[in-house]
Formats: C-alpha cells, structure tokens, sequence
C-alpha cells in the first residue's frame, strides 16, 4: 500500500485542499454531475478489507474532504481507505437503481480481488491517494 505524505495544496490562499479536493475538482470540471460509487475499508498488515459501501450524486465540487469523513462517520465503521469510483448516465448522475445495481457489482469484483480498488480513486483517511500493491507473505 502506497500513500503520498504532505500531499495537502493550498487553494486560494485560505486552507489546504487534499488529493482528494483536487480530483472532485478535476472530475467535476471534466464531466460535470456523477455518480459516486464508494467502498470503504479498513487496512491492517498486508490486508485490506471492505467494510461499506454507498453511492451519491456529486452535483457540484464545493464538497471538501471534511465533510466527506464526517458523511461516512455515519457508517459507523472504523475505516483507514475509500475508493471513489465515478459513474455517469447519458452524461449525468445514475438512477437509484442502476446506482445501487452497479454498487452490488462492484462489491462482488473487490470481494473477489481487492486490487479493483485501484480502478478508482483510492485515498486514505486524510484525503491522501492510496495504491494497493500485490504483497507474498515470506
């Protein structure tokens, strides 16, 4: 598991943006409203295990990565990663339905293998990018 340390920028001069501000930004400037289909996990050694799931409309970037930890707080689950996935429907946000249609299948691939989580946009509690690598026990 990899993570970028410092990864905080300054925006506009008044407080710091995480990885994770900076890429709702660039999507969003990019595609406009999606979807967001998330897994949240929780790591430990060379584990990595899935604790929850959702899925949300991102309809404009003003989110910060504060009120994102304060959404999943929510869950209830203790959790060190969330991977982001962005899905879009004839240019916009899914359906409930396809929503959560799509968040069942994307459980099942991580459950089956845990490297899918790469597939999307990875960050860890502090809205740093994270990276799972393939690790062997010795």
């Amino acid at each position: 598991m990899t993570s970028r340390k410092g990864a905080g920028t300054k925006g506009s001069g008044r407080h710091d943006l995480t990885e994770f501000d900076l890429w709702l930004r660039e999507s969003f400037a990019a595609h406009g409203p999606f979807t967001a289909l998330v897994v949240l996990v929780k790591i430990g050694g060379l584990e990595v295990a899935p604790l929850a799931s959702t899925f949300f409309n991102i309809i404009g970037d003003e989110i910060r990565w504060p009120q994102i930890v304060a959404l999943f707080a929510g869950s209830g689950k203790q959790w060190d990663g969330a991977a982001f996935f962005p899905v879009l429907d004839s240019g916009g946000p899914l359906l409930n339905g396809e929503a959560r249609s799509r968040l069942r299948a994307l459980e099942a691939r991580v459950k089956a293998d845990r490297l899918v989580l790469n597939e999307g946009h990875f960050f860890d509690a502090w809205g740093r990018r994270l990276k799972i690598e393939e690790a062997t026990a010795h």
